[in-house]
């Protein structure tokens, strides 16, 4: 039973911790605002977390985990590969339907300069894992030449996440989906 509450706790840390990095950031992450969202003390967070920078870097892993199963998931769900790709913005668009929040790893991004070497890791990670996962559905989906999959996986990655991102400072999802739009039609996004 002890167990059970323990694990129960840190998911709920964990929780808490990303919906507040994705609407403040890791420099916003405050562990007494946290502990009181969640109904405990700030010395119990540091129970599961030794630090706060320990905190970050799970937040940040769970959330590339997280990530690469839902593009897994796309991928086998959807079987055909211009469809994933279809689908991919909506992954990011779930953030901004959630109170006007962005990829947790895209706000940290933004902070790399402030970030402690483990965190800078994992959100490296995350774009990584989107980057990887679209070149390997660009080529399944014979959109683009191998060679240039690499970089045409980077673009949409950085187009997606920027579209978030001035959807954001907009408080306006309808931007973010007229400029996926945009990219589709400019053929950046394959169709």
């Amino acid at each position: 039973m002890k167990i059970e509450a323990e694990t129960n706790s840190r998911e709920k840390i964990l929780m808490e911790a990303t919906r507040m990095a994705q609407a403040h950031g890791y420099n916003g992450l405050n562990i007494r605002d946290l502990a009181s969202a969640v109904g405990i003390k700030a010395a119990s967070v540091y129970h599961h977390f030794a630090s706060k920078a320990d905190l970050g870097a799970a937040v940040a892993k769970r959330y590339w985990e997280d990530s690469e199963a839902t593009l897994q998931a796309l991928l086998e769900e959807l079987g055909d590969p211009l469809a994933c790709l279809r689908r991919y913005p909506d992954t990011f668009r779930k953030a901004l339907d959630r109170d006007n929040r962005i990829c947790l790893c895209s706000f940290m991004a933004a902070e790399t300069d402030d970030l402690p070497d483990p965190i800078k890791l994992e959100v490296r990670k995350f774009a990584e894992v989107n980057i990887a996962w679209l070149k390997q559905v660009l080529i399944a989906a014979d959109s683009v030449p191998s060679d240039q999959s690499d970089i045409r996986a980077q673009a949409i990655f950085a187009a997606v996440a920027g579209a978030q991102l001035i959807a954001r400072s907009r408080c306006d999802i309808t931007v973010y989906d007229q400029l996926i739009a945009g990219y589709v039609s400019a053929g950046l996004i394959p169709s």
